[in-house]
């Protein structure tokens, strides 16, 4: 049984903490980006070190008062806010934002969990190094709340999700002991790695304090095409053919839909598209190279072997840094598009890379069944990484097909399971996908979960709902 964090408890933790620690509860951290849960808490906690999360989390543990971690609250799943149960505490680590030391020899930066990741971005640039973890909210996004949700982004294919990117890690448990894990090796083989089971725990587990962040040369020269391709296999075929010629050169390869085109003319007009008329479908391949490689002449050799297997019959090479990144404004300006037509229902899903063509082929025919649908089909490609994403025909709204919700969400998750994929790619369970999670999941591997939960954290103060439903562990 929790309970509330009420007056009473606010000031008894209060006295523990130095003046200014604590706040009223605030609005800003009491909502997420898509408006499906309206959070509560009794107070916010605003800690400058890790002894005072300790120390919060030791009063909160003893007290039984529930706790949620609040990064940048860019999450899409749930995950930073609790709309039941006993009232929380909110716990924000963003006045603990400090780049703690910096080894550009070792390719290694420690940064605290409240650092956005623009600003280690920068950090790591001004070193002469990249920190390669890039996704549209690098603006706004926390680095504990990245890690805490195993965060993706657009460059997967070459350097991985975050947990690649992660050395070490520091992390206070729910009792408010802490575990001083910051280490800078590539090589610990002594027992158990707690690293990565904190990482994607999505704060059910403990809350991460500081991490320690692998780092990458950065490359001497980039460069960016967009491909004309008949379809989603074509797609597929080419990405095989540039891996084949570029291997590793490949930083991104995404896949955009005509849809997302159109509604990008729609409602953000000012974005430059790259063609005249939209491509029903065509790929973003984005290169960064060592010394010497010229990234123009390969992409136009590769779009030159493509155009001869008939897989490409039309692109654009960037001719500039600027045209690049008008690309990827492309790119990554969609999902706001995608939030002013309002969608219906969206999925962010995985499936093996060949069953990719397979999954779109057969999705739309499926959705036809329920209702009449626009659908937007993009994503990271070169992962398996699809935003699947239903909307309504025009002249209609959201609210027109609420009653259709699951029934839609139902029927691409299950065909996701049936092809062997995954219902969370890149953006966690959180609190909208513990049923999903529940019945998809592999019956081991969740009692294998709540037996974690429950040795970590016996009382259930962290993050109550998200990943595992209240009373699960």
């Amino acid at each position: 049984m929790l309970n509330d964090c009420d007056s009473n408890f606010v000031a008894r933790l209060g006295a523990c903490l130095p003046e200014g620690r604590l706040r009223a509860p605030d609005p800003a951290y009491l909502q997420e980006p898509r408006g499906r849960w309206p959070g509560q808490a009794g107070a916010v906690a605003l800690p400058r070190s890790t002894d005072e999360v300790a120390t919060i989390l030791r009063e909160c543990h003893a007290a039984r008062v529930p706790v949620v971690p609040y990064g940048g609250g860019t999450g899409l799943v749930g995950g930073q806010v609790a709309s039941d149960g006993a009232l929380p505490l909110v716990l924000s680590l963003e006045k603990m934002a400090q780049i703690r030391a910096l080894h550009p020899s070792e390719n290694v930066l420690i940064a605290d969990a409240g650092c956005i990741l623009a600003d280690v971005q920068r950090a790591a640039e001004d070193a002469g190094r990249l920190f390669p973890l890039s996704l549209a909210s690098e603006g706004s996004a926390r680095i504990g709340g990245l890690l805490a949700t195993n965060a993706g982004g657009v460059n997967v294919l070459r350097y991985g999700n975050a947990r690649d990117l992660v050395l070490g890690l520091e992390v206070v448990l729910a009792d408010g002991r802490i575990w001083n894990g910051l280490r800078r090796l590539r090589k610990d083989n002594t027992g158990y790695d707690m690293r990565h089971l904190m990482i994607g725990s999505e704060g059910t587990l403990g809350v991460i304090t500081a991490a320690s962040l692998r780092l990458v040369p950065r490359p001497a020269s980039t460069g960016a095409a967009l491909m004309v391709v008949e379809s989603p296999a074509a797609a597929l075929d080419l990405l095989a053919m540039a891996q084949a010629r570029l291997g590793d050169g490949i930083s991104a390869f995404e896949l955009i839909s005509g849809m997302g085109l159109d509604f990008l003319a729609q409602t953000m007009p000012q974005v430059r598209q790259p063609f005249a008329t939209a491509p029903d479908w065509m790929v973003l391949i984005d290169l960064g190279l060592p010394e010497g490689a010229a990234p123009d002449a390969l992409l136009e050799a590769l779009f030159a072997e493509a155009a001869e297997a008939e897989l490409a019959h039309d692109g654009v090479i960037a001719s500039s840094g600027a045209q690049r990144a008008e690309f990827w404004n492309v790119r990554e300006s969609i999902p706001e598009a995608n939030r002013h037509i309002g969608a219906i229902s969206s999925h962010d899903i995985s499936v093996p890379l060949s069953a990719m063509p397979e999954f779109i082929d057969q999705a739309g025919p499926a959705l036809s069944r329920i209702g009449a649908y626009r659908i937007n089909c993009f994503g990271h490609l070169g992962d398996g990484n699809l935003h699947y994403n239903v909307f309504p025909v025009p002249g209609r709204s959201r609210a027109d097909h609420e009653g259709e919700r699951d029934a839609i969400k139902t029927c691409v998750h299950d065909l996701v399971h049936r092809l062997g994929g995954s219902v969370s790619a890149e953006h966690g369970v959180g609190r909208l996908k513990t049923g999903d999670l529940a019945r998809y999941g592999d019956p081991v591997k969740l009692e294998m979960m709540r037996a974690v939960k429950t040795a970590l954290d016996p009382r259930g103060i962290l993050n109550p709902g998200a990943v595992l439903p209240v009373g699960a562990g």
